[in-house]
């Protein structure tokens, strides 16, 4: 339900009234009717608002946690389907003006950003000083600092220089009730205070809206990179040539295998530094894959993940996480239910054992009964299944799974920094 356009006639009610409040504290023009395009996960707002700092963002949270409001934060959009659908949404609150680059002291490989600015005009800044976020998540020219913190959205590098709580050393998060809260810094080796940082990073905005961060850096290779594939007689020398990878001395940064219903298994490796240096790791990897056949790929091999999400329409997309020794266990688990019910499927696996895989089907309800099984099975074997994208027509499931022993724990957190349920309520693990 949309609110009247303004509170000063007659007639006003107590709804026009308090959305006034909140134009009164960001300005007319920073607040907004939602329309279509505003929904998260399918459930449509009545309001958007765009702060202009991080102050005005704490006061408009704290307006809405006062009025019992829901929020949700956006940054660039790219993941609002992400998670369950909103149990309660009335705002919506925009990074969109936040996104500066705030600090970059490259002398000391940090920097501090906004939680508006995408990832793409921050790589390009820090590039200027041959340094990076060694991250990369998906659509970097809209995905933000903020949501892909919030959501704990990494790539192919993660295995080389870690996940966002790795590389994330400082954060400030705008808390329901108006605090800016900060903790850690713009200094490396900052051990201090609570561990807001790897608390919010995945937690979906549900204990605080992350309005900048402070991450290390690291140098852009000066040689670029190189990137072999390998092609391999089945899952199990697939797998067996990434345990071989990651059990080397080799000092890959990325490391991936690529399956799919209708193409062999290709395990991808890239190298970066010097062109010496690229030369001894390429003939070191060469010997590790005699049981392999190398191949020639597209420059845009670690783009694959990316790629799954094409045309989704009639696909459903999920992320998985297993044991690295488990890889082409899982693999053939996916083959197994997806061949009964006659789904066509494809996956892209890190070396870590985290993957995505693209379930595609004009039976919406065998898409269901498949993602049903396999999170089972992953599970069982201990594993996780998050289904990130649903197709039109497909029945409601838990976004998330087993939440585990860890949900109490994650419970009382939720209760102890947003006590009244202000964000993102029932989006996240357990419907908290």
């Amino acid at each position: 339900m949309a609110p009247a356009q303004s509170s000063s006639g007659a007639g006003a009610t107590a709804v026009d009234v308090a959305w006034d409040e909140l134009r009164g504290l960001l300005g007319a023009e920073h607040v907004r009717a939602a329309g279509p395009g505003d929904a998260v996960a399918g459930v449509p707002p009545r309001m958007v608002a765009e702060p202009g700092d991080e102050k005005e963002l704490a006061a408009a949270l704290r307006w809405a946690n006062d009025a019992g409001l829901a929020v949700s934060p956006r940054g660039g959009g790219t993941k609002l389907g992400w998670g369950n659908p909103p149990a309660r949404l009335d705002l919506v609150i925009s990074t969109a003006r936040l996104d500066s680059i705030v600090e970059h002291a490259w002398a000391d490989l940090t920097a501090i950003v906004q939680a508006g600015a995408t990832i793409a005009k921050v790589q390009q800044a820090l590039g200027q000083h041959g340094q990076r976020i060694a991250t990369d998540p998906l659509w970097p020219e809209h995905a933000t600092v903020g949501g892909i913190l919030s959501t704990n959205d990494s790539g192919a590098l993660r295995l080389r220089f870690g996940a966002l709580r790795d590389l994330i050393i400082g954060v400030t998060l705008a808390l329901p009730d108006g605090t800016l809260a900060h903790s850690g810094g713009k200094v490396v080796k900052n051990v201090a205070g609570y561990d807001l940082p790897k608390l919010a990073t995945g937690a979906l905005s549900t204990l605080g809206v992350i309005t900048q961060a402070a991450f290390r850096l690291h140098p852009v290779p000066p040689g670029g990179g190189r990137t072999l594939a390998f092609r391999a007689a089945s899952f199990s020398d697939a797998n067996r040539l990434i345990l071989a990878m990651q059990d080397s001395s080799l000092a890959h940064t990325g490391l991936q295998a690529r399956f799919a219903h209708d193409a062999q298994a290709t395990v991808d490796i890239r190298f970066e530094g010097t062109a010496a240096g690229i030369e001894a790791q390429c003939a070191t990897a060469r010997k590790l894959a005699a049981i392999a056949v190398e191949t020639e790929e597209p420059m845009d091999v670690w783009q694959a993940r990316q790629a799954l999400w094409t045309s989704p329409e009639s696909a459903a997309l999920a992320k998985f996480s297993v044991l690295p020794a488990r890889i082409s266990a899982a693999c053939e688990t996916v083959r197994r239910f997806a061949d009964q019910g006659g789904i066509q499927w494809k996956i892209v696996v890190q070396g870590t054992g985290l993957g995505w895989m693209r379930l595609e089907s004009p039976r919406a309800d065998r898409l269901h009964a498949a993602l049903s099984a396999l999170r089972a099975e992953f599970e069982r074997d201990a594993g996780s299944l998050f289904v990130a994208h649903r197709p039109a027509g497909m029945a409601t499931m838990d976004a998330w799974g087993s939440p585990g022993d860890a949900f109490p724990l994650m419970l009382g957190l939720k209760n102890q920094l947003d006590p009244r349920g202000t964000l993102n309520p029932g989006r996240f693990v357990g419907g908290i």
